[in-house]
């Protein structure tokens, strides 16, 4: 079938809509046509080069959900109709780190940047010249209607708003469990969020459900700043010199017991930054991401060992797919889980360009593009 979709040529390289072909589902996958997916700035790192991707043209978009519109044979537990949120990190629940509940590791995802299906290295999406196109995750939410892997899905309540549910399959879960599982708050926890986009709302909002008492959200932009209370924050400020000094007065100056960046392009110096905010064993999170190549980041090693500070990456906020959409959804349906407040505002495909340079002058926790 036909279907449109976003596309980068190259990177450094501009979203393009242009016409797709799109294969049928191949045994195992489905076809969905989706109804909105968030514009998550992994995507800009593609776009910019910051963190390369293995085929061009390349189909953009991880952050999505829809409603399944056709199975491939041997499909087990999805049907035509069925509301679907995609996981950005698929699982195929049977290598050592899904087996182990760390589903977010999965082995599938050494492939998610190549292009083709991870499984198979074959193609779904073509150019209408017959060029294959890659998908981003293996999915390239960024398309009208796309074909995907059955571990790149997670069957949702079909009362669920898929506009506000799509945030889940990427940013909520990343920035949630960042804070919960990465961090590993506790009750009364004075917490550093550093950066305050859809991941830094969504820190926020884990800090404060797992019981943090001061909740400090740091952003540059006004705008970031005045949003941070809806999600939770105790105070917002500036910068980091400021957040320092607010957690050190919290804690009889012994500083926060986490950090988590969550900015949009990572550097080293925010490493540092971070890691000298935090007490003694406390821990640093890092979310972000940035260009690939850099490796030098300044920290103070003496206070690293002496002090047992805790520096720790995440990926996808260490959340299994399967299991903790389940439960960030009940939480929004309970309503202990701001997902309408974090759209700023919604795109049309055709304008998705406009929603990403919206996203980098600081006007949107969180875009999203409606396709119907």
């Amino acid at each position: 079938m036909y279907t449109r979709g976003a596309v980068i040529r190259q990177a450094p390289g501009e979203l393009e809509v242009v016409d797709l072909e799109l294969d049928d589902p191949y045994p195992d996958e489905v076809q969905v046509r989706l109804v909105a997916s968030g514009l998550c700035h992994s995507d800009d790192h593609h776009a910019t080069g910051d963190i390369p991707v293995g085929t061009y043209p390349f189909a953009l978009g991880h952050e999505g959900a829809g409603v399944v519109t056709k199975v491939g044979p041997n499909t087990k537990g999805i049907e035509e109709g069925d509301h679907v949120i995609f996981s950005a990190i698929p699982s195929c629940g049977h290598c050592r780190w899904c087996a182990a509940g760390a589903s977010n590791l999965c082995d599938l995802a050494a492939g998610i940047l190549a292009g083709p299906r991870f499984t198979d290295g074959t193609y779904r999406l073509h150019t209408t010249d017959g060029t294959p196109v890659g998908q981003m995750c293996g999915i390239s939410t960024f398309t009208e209607t796309t074909t995907v892997s059955l571990a790149s899905v997670v069957k949702i309540d079909p009362d669920i708003p898929l506009d506000k549910a799509c945030l889940v399959g990427c940013g909520v879960s990343t920035g949630w469990g960042s804070a919960v599982n990465s961090a590993r708050v506790q009750p009364g926890d004075t917490v550093i969020v550093m950066g305050i986009g859809g991941i830094g709302a969504s820190a926020l909002q884990g800090a404060v459900h797992a019981g943090a008492s001061n909740v400090i959200a740091v952003d540059p932009v006004a705008f970031k700043r005045e949003q941070a209370p809806v999600f939770g924050a105790t105070h917002a400020v500036e910068s980091m010199a400021e957040a320092t000094e607010l957690a050190k007065q919290f804690t009889n100056g012994q500083g926060a017991d986490a950090a988590v960046i969550t900015v949009g392009v990572m550097r080293p110096e925010y490493v540092g930054q971070a890691l000298g905010a935090v007490r003694k064993a406390g821990i640093v999170v890092t979310t972000a991401v940035g260009p690939h190549r850099v490796s030098d980041v300044p920290l103070d090693l003496f206070e690293l060992t002496l002090f047992q500070k805790r520096l720790e990456g995440t990926c996808f906020g260490a959340t299994s797919g399967n299991r903790d959409v389940h439960r960030l959804l009940r939480l929004y349906q309970e309503g202990t889980l701001k997902l309408d407040e974090m759209i700023t505002r919604t795109y049309t495909l055709d304008d998705i360009a406009q929603g990403y340079r919206d996203m980098h002058e600081g006007k949107n926790i969180r875009g999203v593009v409606l396709f119907d």
